[in-house]
């Protein structure tokens, strides 16, 4: 059987680490890499900082330059967080009969606030016999799969707590851009009120997807923003707060089932954390039968934990029949240890 073959649609700092990560993995091969400006034309090797050995270079280009139909098995996008943003390119990808893993954090679960656009692309799938799936730490696994996974010992669920405290620091200049990192405390409540602060992408989906597989319907979603601020310098990699200045966000999330709140997120995230004293960690509280307390700390690492996810859903997307999948509709992640294509179901039509 041929190597996997892999395009990585982004080489910043998730797309980076999905390509030292897929370059570890036997029986998986990147054949093309894409990104825009001073990066076109570079080697992917020279940008990832990976010696290329005696691989086939692999030149950064325009979609149009790399992606052609059928050149690859899978197209790891990692640009976007939103679905509509994010929606042009998994058109262009989808048409060229390659399956897609985002980690834009709407593609999660994106019936729940772009219905018409999940209809949309379900359809282009499928129209290609491809299937196409977000996923990453959070929103993809710590906050709702792993919750959905901890309801299967149950006999019956009364409310649901999913809260992660964890670190930004390992995440690029998006991801700061939409915590408002390193904002004055007036200009991140301004973003606040006229809706220009994304803050944590991601409960919509995840209290949908909890619901969805266990059976509730969600009546509405709430949730509420407030800035963490520093009291001492804070400097990540990709990001910057002074003292007085915003170093994260605090944010809740309700999930509301029968004019009630039975799910509850709980999401305060900052650059540095452990720089104040700040523990972090993953939980799971489930009221019901029996009761839930699962406790993870400190974190998993939301930049490792993001890659991995990734890279090692690439043999259940490409198992996975055509259309939209999530990762309530999919098995389980777990680590590629082995050759890559021992995970690939031998009816599967891989590029050859």
């Amino acid at each position: 059987m041929q190597n996997v073959k892999v395009i990585i649609w982004g080489l910043g700092a998730m797309g980076s680490g999905m390509a030292k990560m897929l370059l570890k993995k036997k029986g998986v091969e990147i054949v093309g890499a894409i990104d825009i400006g001073a990066k076109l034309g570079k080697s992917m090797y020279e940008l990832v900082g990976v010696e290329r050995g005696n691989r086939a270079d692999v030149i950064v280009g325009t979609p149009e330059e790399v992606i052609k139909e059928r050149c690859a098995d899978v197209c790891l996008c990692v640009t976007d967080s939103f679905t509509r943003n994010a929606f042009d390119k998994f058109k262009f990808v989808l048409e060229k009969k390659i399956n897609v893993i985002s980690s834009a954090e709407q593609m999660a679960f994106p019936q729940a606030q772009e219905p018409e656009l999940a209809k949309q692309i379900d359809e282009l799938a499928k129209a290609n016999g491809v299937s196409i799936l977000g996923t990453g730490i959070n929103p993809g696994l710590i906050m709702d799969l792993l919750v959905v996974v901890m309801t299967g010992c149950c006999e019956s669920i009364d409310h649901v707590v999913s809260r992660r405290v964890n670190s930004l620091s390992p995440f690029g200049p998006t991801v700061m851009e939409e915590q408002g990192i390193g904002l004055g405390v007036d200009e991140f409540k301004k973003r606040v009120e006229d809706g220009t602060m994304a803050g944590h992408v991601g409960f919509h989906e995840s209290i949908n997807m909890i619901a969805e597989a266990i059976g509730w319907n969600v009546d509405k979603v709430t949730q509420s923003m407030d800035p963490i601020v520093t009291d001492v310098d804070r400097k990540a990699p990709y990001g910057f707060a002074k003292a007085g200045d915003v170093a994260g966000v605090a944010m809740k999330g309700y999930g509301y089932i029968d004019g009630e709140v039975k799910i509850e997120m709980d999401h305060p995230q900052q650059i540095e954390p452990e720089q104040v004293g700040v523990n972090t960690g993953d939980y799971v509280i489930i009221k019901g039968t029996p009761d839930i307390n699962m406790v993870n700390s400190p974190e998993v690492p939301g930049g490792i934990g993001t890659i991995a996810m990734v890279v090692n859903m690439i043999p259940q997307i490409i198992n996975a029949k055509a259309g939209l999948q999530t990762m309530i509709s999919l098995p389980v992640p777990r680590a590629i240890m082995g050759d890559m294509r021992d995970r690939i179901d031998p009816e599967c039509k891989i590029v050859k």
